[in-house]
């Protein structure tokens, strides 16, 4: 890739606002009008292509947080843009109080591909989810025969599943719980990994355990081997459903359509989102088969947007371009990529990195907290034209688009080296 200044600098003619910078100006904006539920880094961007973003000010960075896993394919890729345009000049929105062209192909594809029988559209991940936690309770009170208002669903320490009033209760992130209480009963928490005091919480009432096969938002956190298939085999003696949380997992990240059957185990429920609108449209399922999503009867469950056919024709395109078997498909490409990531990652243990984590192009970094917070190397990253993201103290996460090339990898992790060398 050509680069025609270096990453994180100014291009001439940096654009002045009154007497604000342009960024200065974003920022103040954003601070004075924007609810403060988030705190981003001192970077405004105006504009992306592929795996790089510029800002208002014309500097340059190299994308390695990827939306979190929601632009898996990097910005405005082609195919994508192009499914979006054709659909926006015919229908954007008819509501799920009439069918369209989009909604049934979408379902069938991605239904297809995930080996199930049956999707529910949503829109957000957190939709995704909470919709997940009532098919799963429906399900045990129609299904498994649970009494009335006494289904119990099991999850996992440290686990991250969106910021709703039922997910925050049962969070173990004090951030995300504080101040916004009391919360939804039914949920018992045990260690993530811990496959005995997973089945030992397991009760007759029990119809669901939710688990992300990775966990994200905590640090890129890698079960230990054989815990998804102990999980599996849990659920089954029980008669409890299985739900992956693969929001942030799913749809190539790790290499594999789902990070659950990369290690060779099917849940029962699926739960996807981010990805699958393709970094342009808000899009997410809960995927099973008919005898858990055949619960759901009109009036029970729905959604105004879920489903839209703008959404649905990108969600096809983005089944499409997972779907392509070839050494320069996308899972194929996170694969090598990402053996090629966290090669050049572990050379970084013990020269100011204390523990590598992670699978595909996803990575944990846990930096000796000595050189700094997470934010700090964030902070400094970004100064050299590397975007990443800190997560609980000391910890930043890699997850560039799958579309990265090994140039742009090595340029971000000497970048990392750098700021690591700097501070030692």
């Amino acid at each position: 890739m050509t680069i025609t200044h270096i990453p994180g600098t100014p291009v001439p003619g940096t654009h002045i606002v009154g007497t604000e910078t342009a960024t200065a100006h974003h920022e103040r904006l954003m601070h004075e009008h924007s609810a403060h539920n988030y705190h981003p880094l001192p970077v405004v961007v105006a504009h992306a292509l592929g795996a790089w973003v510029t800002d208002v000010e014309g500097r340059r960075y190299l994308d390695c947080l990827a939306g979190y896993s929601a632009l898996n394919f990097g910005h405005r890729h082609p195919a994508l843009v192009a499914a979006a345009h054709r659909q926006l000049e015919r229908v954007t929105l008819t509501s799920r109080a009439f069918g369209s062209d989009q909604i049934g192909p979408f379902c069938s594809e991605l239904a297809a591909l995930v080996g199930k029988q049956m999707v529910l559209p949503m829109n957000t991940g957190a939709e995704a989810v909470e919709s997940g936690l009532k098919v799963a309770r429906k399900w045990g009170y129609e299904v498994k025969g649970v009494p009335a208002d006494r289904a119990r669903i099991v999850v996992a320490a440290g686990g991250f599943h969106g910021r709703t009033i039922s997910v925050v209760g049962f969070s173990t992130d004090p951030d995300a719980r504080g101040g916004f209480g009391p919360f939804t009963p039914g949920f018992e928490v045990v260690p993530y990994g811990d496959a005995d005091a997973l089945r030992a919480a397991i009760t007759p009432d029990t119809v669901a355990v939710l688990l992300e096969p990775v966990q994200g938002e905590a640090g890129v956190i890698v079960p230990p081997v054989g815990y998804l298939a102990a999980v599996r085999e849990i659920c089954d003696a029980a008669r409890v459903l299985f739900v992956a949380d693969e929001v942030q997992s799913g749809l190539g990240r790790t290499g594999h359509v789902l990070a659950t059957r990369g290690a060779g185990v099917d849940a029962d429920v699926y739960l996807l989102g981010k990805a699958l609108g393709g970094g342009i449209t808000p899009l997410s399922a809960v995927v099973a088969d008919a005898e858990v999503l055949g619960v759901l009867r009109p009036g029970q469950h729905g959604s105004t947007f879920g489903g839209n056919p703008l959404a649905c024709a990108v969600g096809r395109a983005v089944l499409e371009l997972l779907a392509d078997p070839g050494p320069d498909g996308m899972l194929a490409r996170a694969r090598r990529l990402g053996d090629v990531l966290h090669g050049r990652l572990a050379g970084l243990v013990g020269r100011g990195v204390v523990a590598v984590r992670g699978v595909g192009l996803w990575a944990g970094i846990d930096v000796d907290p000595r050189l700094g917070t997470g934010r700090d190397v964030s902070e400094a990253l970004a100064r050299r034209g590397v975007l990443v993201k800190d997560t609980h103290g000391a910890t930043i996460r890699l997850s560039p688009p799958l579309v990265i090339t090994g140039e742009e990898l090595e340029f971000a992790v000497h970048a990392l080296a750098e700021v690591l060398g700097e501070r030692r």
